[in-house]
């Protein structure tokens, strides 16, 4: 599978009260780091969704461990992955290093969806496109 790479460095309003990033901001950053596998594999999302018709790739599942705590200043490293591919949806692990120990292990489930044929102004799912998968899965 592609695995993507991307350094953060931890910034004084990513962090809550007790000086640790605040739980929410991970969450920022699964999206951001989605996107940069996006692009890694040959598919910057805005031409991608655009090509196919596609509204987005929206979180129907996510769920996170936190292991060690990262502060203002800190240096973190993510690996991110596609774990599991299914009829329309895709499983992407996210795993935040700091100075080379498991910090945060995070997994999105994301749909892709387009406009709802019998409504446009909803969503419905589609099948991801064999593209898709074979750039994602290098």
């Amino acid at each position: 599978m592609l695995v993507s790479h991307k350094k953060l460095l931890v910034e004084w309003g990513h962090c809550d009260p007790a000086g640790i990033v605040f739980f929410p901001q991970y969450l920022a950053w699964f999206d951001d780091c989605t996107t940069a596998l996006f692009l890694d594999g040959g598919m910057p999302i805005q031409s991608l969704f655009k090509e196919h018709g596609v509204i987005g790739v929206p979180v129907v599942d996510v769920r996170a461990r936190f292991i060690l705590p990262s502060k203002f200043g800190d240096e973190l490293t993510v690996e991110s992955t596609v774990t599991e591919f299914c009829k329309s949806s895709f499983v992407v692990r996210h795993r935040i290093m700091k100075a080379g120990a498991l910090a945060v292990e995070g997994f999105a489930t994301r749909v892709w969806t387009g406009p709802d044929p019998s409504d446009p102004s909803k969503m419905k799912s589609r099948p991801l496109p064999k593209e898709v998968i074979d750039r994602l899965s290098v």
